[in-house]
């Protein structure tokens, strides 16, 4: 039997985010249902801190079984044969050539969206467009938290992973020895997040604070904070009950094992806060900032399917504000142990679902 093959369209457009996602899609598509899977990245560079062995001088390579290409020009891909399933990552548009290839061949053409709880894109998912010049469809397909989307990027053996881990191996395998009978809090946010109101809270607190600072965009707040010029991977720093250590930049693997051993996550975006959901932590979600408030609404909708305790969702809203204080805090520490409760019970319902790649590949068969 031909092993069916995919094509993955990726451009890097925040930092990791997008390349994050399509990178978990791939290795999940390779290893869960060995497809052949090609994925085309317009930025090397930014993808090998991700893809662990990528050259990024190289234009053409395999790593972990998927065959990931530079997308270069436009007109390079005159002579491409396009794959059996074509998949568009968050609207990045096509090379035209590619698309007058797809022309002749005729494979299913996904376009995949951004994630997000918000009620219409129930509607919307597996909706259709047709291509004003070739006459070919493309399928909008819609992450989502309902039965009525296309689900939510998990591995099969995720679960199982996740009641095995042993935070005490992992913390070794870091070189790392957390403050004795301390909070664990992992920190990834934003720049512009009120990162020295929320670090200053945390020292001022009743509980010995140890927090994770991976080596990303707001090391300098976080140095400002604690009066250094910069602060280097693997140095610790401390203030009252507060220590902050600086972690190397993470693979997605030792990412989500961070996030499985620390007692609250910090997250941003869309990958890390799907992450974030998956290690059924209680975790404070920094949204992608849009115009008019946009994400506030993104905020709210997934409260909506997430019910979180109206003081995570007060933190929550604050922090997005800019507006962190202390007595927020020390609230939210207050109620962790039943924040812990709801993250668990909450993860377990979203995991009766079929994934993102299951249904993925369900609906491309069924376009065929």
């Amino acid at each position: 039997m031909k092993t069916q093959r995919w094509d993955l369209f990726c451009k890097v457009i925040d930092n990791y985010g997008d390349i994050g996602i399509c990178w978990r899609l791939a290795r999940q598509l390779r290893d869960e249902y060995a497809l052949n899977v090609r994925l085309w990245v317009d930025d090397l560079s930014v993808a090998s801190r991700l893809i662990h062995g990528l050259n990024p001088s190289l234009n053409s390579q395999i790593a972990n079984g998927v065959e990931v290409r530079l997308w270069g020009n436009d007109e390079n891909f005159a002579d491409i044969l396009p794959a059996d399933v074509v998949i568009e990552a968050f609207a990045c548009d096509l090379p035209q050539p590619y698309i007058q290839n797809m022309a002749k061949t005729k494979p299913v053409w996904l376009n995949l969206e951004y994630l997000s709880a918000e009620k219409w894109v129930d509607d919307f998912h597996a909706q259709q467009s047709i291509h004003p010049a070739t006459g070919l469809k493309k399928n909008f397909f819609f992450p989502g938290f309902t039965g009525k989307t296309g689900g939510l990027l998990r591995e099969r053996h995720l679960s199982s992973s996740r009641a095995s881990f042993k935070a005490e191996e992992f913390w070794q395998h870091l070189s790392v020895t957390p403050v004795k009978n301390s909070i664990k809090v992992s920190l990834f946010c934003y720049p512009h997040a009120p990162i020295k109101d929320l670090l200053n809270s945390m020292s001022q607190g009743t509980q010995a604070i140890h927090c994770f600072v991976p080596n990303t965009t707001i090391l300098p707040s976080v140095a400002e904070y604690f009066g250094k010029v910069v602060l280097s991977v693997g140095e610790t720093v401390s203030h009252k009950q507060l220590t902050v250590t600086v972690l190397p930049f993470l693979s997605q693997d030792d990412y989500d094992h961070l996030l499985w051993a620390c007692d609250l996550n910090f997250v941003r975006g869309e990958d890390s806060w799907i992450r974030a959901l998956w290690a059924a932590k209680p975790f404070v979600w920094q949204t992608y900032p849009q115009d008019e408030h946009l994400h506030l609404t993104k905020l709210q909708a997934f409260f909506d399917v997430y019910q979180p305790a109206k003081y995570l969702a007060d933190f929550n809203q604050a922090w997005l504000e800019g507006q962190m204080n202390q007595p927020l805090w020390d609230q939210l520490l207050s109620e962790l142990p039943i924040l812990q409760k709801h993250a668990e019970k909450q993860t377990h319902e979203f995991e009766k679902q079929a994934d993102l790649a299951a249904n993925l590949v369900i609906f491309s068969k069924n376009q065929v």
